[in-house]
């Protein structure tokens, strides 16, 4: 057989027609001049949010607070009365009461720690679902992860302003 040469003919080429390259005052300062007009805008929607009040609990916080709270209540008694080997482990039941109800209590003092667990959760969650819902071999199957991705991605949505204002020091004189 014959073997093909890998190397590459090289052009010759004269010293006027080499391609110009951007120097790197010129690339600088086009990113610069973007990040600029983009922190702009970022400063524009900042000063646009109002740090919450005293005791004040934004909506989406409220929701999510709840919903980590039903999530316990609906455990517990499926716990009980789940038999058999199917029935899971007694610690995993624990650590995601424990870790609900910490994120219930978090979210309902609108702590800034507790919504990012809790989007944290509602993203994997997301994710998980999507994937099912990738392989879902029945209808049923299909419109329950739906049902779970619309909701969850709905609040996880929300709660990115809920954060913002969360995180938001107080403004003297607002």
């Amino acid at each position: 057989m014959a073997q093909r040469s890998r190397k590459k003919k090289r052009k010759s080429r004269s010293p006027g027609t080499a391609a110009a390259k951007p120097t790197g005052d010129a690339s600088t300062g086009s990113l610069a001049r973007g990040y600029g007009r983009s922190e702009a805008k970022n400063a524009a929607v900042r000063a646009q949010l109002e740090p919450l009040a005293e005791g004040e609990r934004p909506l989406p916080v409220t929701i999510g607070a709840l919903t980590a709270l039903g999530l316990v209540l609906v455990q517990i008694p499926l716990y009980v009365v789940w038999s058999g080997d199917e029935r899971p482990a007694l610690l995993g039941f624990l650590f995601f009461t424990g870790l609900m109800l910490l994120m219930a209590w978090g979210m309902w003092k609108s702590k800034y720690w507790a919504v990012l667990g809790f989007q944290a959760l509602l993203a994997l969650t997301i994710l998980v679902l999507s994937l099912a819902l990738m392989v879902a071999s029945t209808v049923l199957t299909a419109l329950i992860c739906l049902a779970i991705i619309i909701p969850a991605g709905t609040l996880f949505w929300f709660m990115v302003k809920a954060m913002a204002r969360i995180q938001m020091p107080d403004r003297p004189g607002a």
